[in-house]
């Protein structure tokens, strides 16, 4: 079973705990805590003006009242059919995730890896035990690997049901986070695609001795994001080249102006108003009396 108490912290001063709680099948139980197993090593670029190069705000405007929006006036909310909503209160919300974070989930089967097909594969997660667990975990390890088989379990992270398959990683636990089968699109719905294979004999013998041709032993590490290594020797070249360019700061008004116009303010708040002319009314009633 896998109960959530989702916390931050660092373990081991190298690898984010993003997950603890525990993992069980049948009557073991083993404390354990998840790890993001993989990165994004792409190259954040941010967007500026092109003026005065000063990076440029993004801000939740109202789309009817053209108003900045603050985060305290946000609400989350259900369209059901445009420009109608259902909104959904943050303790309604939090509520709900908390009740499902709570529920004790057991590994529900044992399957063939080979049996699931890669499309519906999400994310990685290393599982490391936790105080206590190492025997438990030992134990799962090493059946798994004996039975050639990974466990499938439901677990809650980032506020979404996963359906996820446990599994061995060269000496590791990984927790694979998976697609529901609702969230995988029908290949029939792929336009375009040819019922029959309209090919020679003599086309595809072809294709298959190129295919074992290239054919090789899988090498990860041979393997290198080509694009990123270059955008990377670019922006260095620019930078020792001295290619780069300062933002524009805003300019403050000083405390001198800020005074000035607060004592002008003051003086115009205390001047005395002018007495009123008598109305015309009033001005001829005093010549009759005259």
């Amino acid at each position: 079973m896998m109960q959530n108490k989702s916390k931050k912290g660092m373990e081991n001063n190298f690898m984010h705990t993003m997950w603890k709680g525990s993992i069980s099948f049948g009557l073991v139980n083993i404390p354990i805590k998840l790890h993001t197993a993989t990165e994004d090593r792409d190259i954040k670029l941010r967007t500026l003006h092109n003026k005065c190069h000063a990076p440029i705000k993004y801000e939740k405007i109202c789309s009817v009242c053209e108003e900045e929006v603050k985060p305290e006036d946000i609400v989350k909310a259900y369209e059901y059919t445009k420009g109608k909503f259902v909104v959904l209160d943050r303790e309604d919300l939090e509520k709900l995730q908390k009740e499902n974070e709570e529920k004790a989930v057991e590994i529900i089967d044992f399957v063939k890896i080979e049996e699931i097909d890669p499309i519906y594969f999400d994310r990685s997660y290393y599982m490391s035990p936790n105080d206590g667990g190492s025997k438990a975990y030992s134990l799962l390890r090493k059946a798994l690997q004996e039975s050639q088989k990974v466990g499938l379990a439901k677990i809650i992270i980032r506020s979404k049901e996963q359906l996820a398959v446990i599994r061995v990683y060269e000496n590791t636990l990984v927790m694979e986070t998976i697609h529901f089968p609702d969230e995988v699109r029908k290949s029939g719905d792929v336009p375009n695609v040819p019922a029959e294979n309209k090919v020679t004999k003599k086309e595809l013998d072809t294709a298959i001795l190129l295919i074992d041709q290239l054919t090789s032993e899988f090498e990860p590490e041979k393997y290198t994001d080509e694009y990123r290594t270059a955008l990377l020797e670019l922006i260095e070249s620019k930078r020792n080249g001295k290619e780069t360019v300062t933002a524009a700061t805003k300019e403050e008004p000083s405390n001198v102006t800020d005074l000035m116009a607060a004592l002008q303010a003051s003086i115009d708040r205390t001047k005395p108003k002018k007495a009123a002319a008598p109305k015309k009314k009033a001005a001829a009633k005093m010549k009759k009396e005259a």
